[in-house]
């Protein structure tokens, strides 16, 4: 249906429009002569399900939409037909802003999913308190602002990224019926909810369809129900169903598409869905079954890792992590969200890799905790990270249960090692790894690296210990590495040398744009006229946050929760953190993006971008995290004089 189709508009009483707006972001702001104001200019009218409201490009905006009841999608269209979903809006919600602002046609589809309510602000009004009240300008501004950095994640995206069937489509492609498991089961509704729960519990079910006495369906019993409706409670284990159940139950037919059966859900705030096949009750499908079922959840393969039973079922899995990155780039998730679930996923297969290996060759005779430095240390992995980890272990007075131990973790981490570059995990060039027996050593040896490091540090060793001041517990006892992390804040605290020598070798580094604000790339070899993002552009962020944390005692080794933290404790802004921040993620996506899209070409992935294949908004937006580069060397420059 078309908005030409719809009903007249009609007139509201101001106080009802008061008393919305009174609870609506940003009106909620203004004073009550403001808001009376504009209140008797607004007008309510009524959009059915599947009425268009914007067409792109072609639709003159002549109201802000402010949805009082109902619901809307936003896509976009392009060349081809094809749709892009973008977002969905809700009660409160607005639209129509951006173009009366920018005084421009609609830029996006606009479609009521269920039946709408808007009240309607004419344009002339919303502009006027735009321009004359500061905090709805400073509301839509920075509404603007996080889109436009939106925008720029979506163009990375679409534009270099090949649209498939799977991923988010999965949710617009697949049947109902296609993830139906199993024939519904039933019980009777004057049956206690006792035998209901251990029905359940023998059918490894989470619902029961209720029959009525005449052999209808009367409702449906949950495990939530029976958790939040009898034990929280404190009725009865004889308590008839019928007295629990929700009714009715919610159907949908076994032809719609995921996506509805999802909307559906949510909308309704039920987690039990009844899947219906010519007025026939198929099965029961819930909001989990449709996300685990899609192959590149991550929950999916999180049950394959744990499943394992045998070192070499986990060879092929570490392969399956791409599938699930590319989910959530296609989602729109951020570069820290992405390294978060990766970094999940690795310590997952890390964690069942080793815990199989102890089966193997029986348990330590040490405690002992498996270091994880570099990036993993970071929590900053992206596609193949080299491996880079170390065995801290307990000391002992007893030389013979010394040996025993040495002898002990020489076999487990060369086999680990082994079996860690299997799993795809590349070798670490500069041999740090617990293969080499130097990064295999007790608590006390230790302790006396990083006092060498901090006591008497020679230039080019700290460069190369940077690494190990990000170490983190991956497996075993996490006691040490905390110990550990206490005695390296402590020492730092009266020795702080060996920061300057990082300082300096940071601050040599140069931001990779000219005086004409040009991209400084390769000129020869094999990346020529290429940007290396990663060392020219990520690791100078990286090493900002490092510094400083050093600095002031911060015990967290992510960068971006080092700069929070930082921030936190008042030794940065909040407004230089959220800089860094947004700069330190742009460059992680563009990294994620190229190195996916790579992988995807059968190509090794690598940290070289072009910028000649970037679209002007990716150009202008890595211009500016280059730009808040050369904001932290001269921070960084005024906390180091002597440099």
């Amino acid at each position: 249906m078309s908005i030409n189709d719809k009903n007249s508009v009609h007139s509201v009483s101001p106080e009802v429009v008061l008393t919305f707006l009174k609870k609506t972001i940003p009106f909620n702001e203004l004073d009550d002569s403001t808001l009376r104001d504009i209140a008797r200019h607004i007008i309510i009218d009524f959009f059915p399900k599947g009425t268009v409201l914007f067409k792109q490009d072609e639709t003159e905006v002549e109201y802000l939409y402010i949805i009082q009841k109902g619901g809307m999608k936003i896509y976009l269209k392009d060349e081809e037909g094809g749709i892009t979903l973008k977002d969905f809006r809700g009660e409160g919600a607005y639209i129509g802003a951006l173009p009366i602002i920018q005084g421009t046609r609609a830029n996006l589809n606009v479609e009521t999913v269920e039946d709408t309510f808007c009240f309607l602000l004419p344009k002339k009004i919303f502009l006027d308190l735009v321009q004359s009240n500061s905090r709805i300008t400073q509301y839509f501004l920075k509404s603007f602002s996080e889109k436009f950095i939106r925008t720029a994640y979506r163009e990375l995206r679409h534009r270099n990224m090949v649209p498939r069937t799977e991923g988010t489509l999965f949710l617009f492609s697949a049947k109902v019926r296609d993830i139906v498991r199993r024939e519904p089961e039933f019980i009777g509704e004057d049956r206690p909810v006792q035998e209901a729960a251990r029905r359940m519990a023998d059918l490894h079910i989470g619902s029961l369809l209720v029959k009525s006495a005449d052999g209808q369906v009367a409702g449906i019993v949950t495990d939530k129900d029976l958790r939040t409706k009898i034990v929280a409670a404190g009725r009865g284990l004889d308590t008839p169903v019928r007295d629990i159940m929700a009714s009715p139950v919610h159907t949908i037919p076994d032809s719609a598409v995921c996506f509805d059966a999802l909307l559906t859900m949510m909308k309704q705030q039920i987690h039990h869905l009844a899947v219906e096949h010519d007025g026939e009750i198929r099965g029961i499908i819930t909001a989990h079954d449709i996300m685990v079922l899609q192959g590149s959840s991550p929950l999916y393969l999180f049950r394959e890792i744990v499943a394992q039973r045998r070192i070499e079922g986990l060879y092929p899995l570490s392969q399956k992590v791409p599938l699930v990155v590319r989910t959530l780039i296609e989602e729109g998730a951020k570069a820290n969200n992405i390294t978060r679930m990766i970094t999940i996923l690795n310590d997952h297969i890390l964690d069942r890799l080793l815990t199989l290996l102890i089966d193997e060759m029986g348990p330590p005779p040490l405690p002992f905790s498996w270091l994880l430095m570099g990036s993993e240390g970071r929590k900053e992995q992206t596609f193949r990270t080299d491996q880079d980890n170390a065995i801290v272990y307990e000391d002992s007075d007893d030389p013979e249960l010394n040996r025993e131990a040495e002898k002990y973790f020489e076999k487990f981490g060369q086999s680990a090692i082994d079996h860690l570059e299997n799993c795809g995990y590349p070798r670490c060039p500069g041999d740090i790894m617990a293969s080499n027996p130097k990064w295999r050593q007790p608590f006390s040896q230790w302790q006396g690296y990083f006092d060498h490091w901090i006591d008497s540090p020679e230039p080019k060793e700290v460069l190369h210990a940077s690494i190990f001041f990000d170490f983190r517990h991956g497996f075993g006892d996490s006691s040490m590495p905390d110990k550990l992390r206490e005695h390296i804040i402590r020492r730092s605290e009266r020795q702080q040398i060996y920061l300057l020598h990082m300082a300096r070798d940071y601050l040599g580094q140069r931001v990779p744009l000219s005086f004409f604000r040009n991209f400084i790339v390769e000129k020869n070899g094999e990346h020529k006229n290429k940007l290396d993002i990663k060392h020219k552009g990520l690791t100078p962020i990286i090493n900002f946050a490092r510094i400083l944390s050093l600095k002031n005692g911060i015990k967290e080794t992510n960068t971006i929760s080092r700069l929070h933290a930082l921030a936190d404790h008042g030794h940065i802004t909040g407004e230089l953190c959220s800089t860094a921040c947004d700069a330190y993620e742009l460059q992680m996506q563009m990294r994620f993006v190229h190195q996916l899209k790579q992988l995807e070409n059968g190509v090794q992935p690598d940290n070289y971008i072009d910028p000649g294949q970037l679209s002007d908004l990716e150009k202008q937006m890595l211009k500016d995290a280059f730009a808040v580069i050369e904001r932290l060397h001269a921070i960084l420059k005024s906390m180091f004089p002597a440099i």
